[in-house]
């Protein structure tokens, strides 16, 4: 430990000054580099641990992956089945008239007939390729 400075502190008591002389001690760059290196609590790299780390590692893309193909199937569903809505309408239109017979107003009906497209056959199909072996 280095001595920084001398700390002087006087104090009125009895009727005179008392002097007290402290010394201040601060820690140098040199005494905490010692006591980083002298600690052993922190975090040792070995291989056991390189081991783990690359299983977790290799787990979580898996788990990612199986994430991703469900979520794709799940949108794919979704598609199928907005697909899947019939979208026909028809109503008829309405009329009226006056007191003596003639036309006030009138509305025409209107009708839609949804004939299937390609994309309502449910023929999409959006998933990932199966595995394949690496070596023939």
């Amino acid at each position: 430990m280095c001595r920084a400075f001398h700390q002087v502190d006087q104090t009125w008591r009895n009727g005179k000054y008392q002097t007290k002389q402290t010394i201040t001690k601060i820690s140098g760059i040199h005494t905490m580099i010692r006591q980083l290196l002298a600690d052993e609590a922190g975090f040792i790299v070995s291989a056991e641990l390189v081991l783990v780390a690359t299983i977790l590692v290799l787990g979580l893309i898996v788990g990612l992956s199986q994430i991703q193909y469900a979520v794709v199937e799940e949108l794919n569903d979704v598609a199928h089945a907005i697909g899947s809505l019939n979208q026909s309408y028809a109503f008829t239109g309405f009329s009226a008239r006056k007191a003596n017979g003639s036309l006030k107003s009138f509305t025409r009906g209107s009708a839609f007939h949804d004939s299937p497209d390609q994309c309502d056959a449910n023929c999409a199909n959006i998933a990932c390729d199966a595995p394949v072996a690496e070596c023939n």
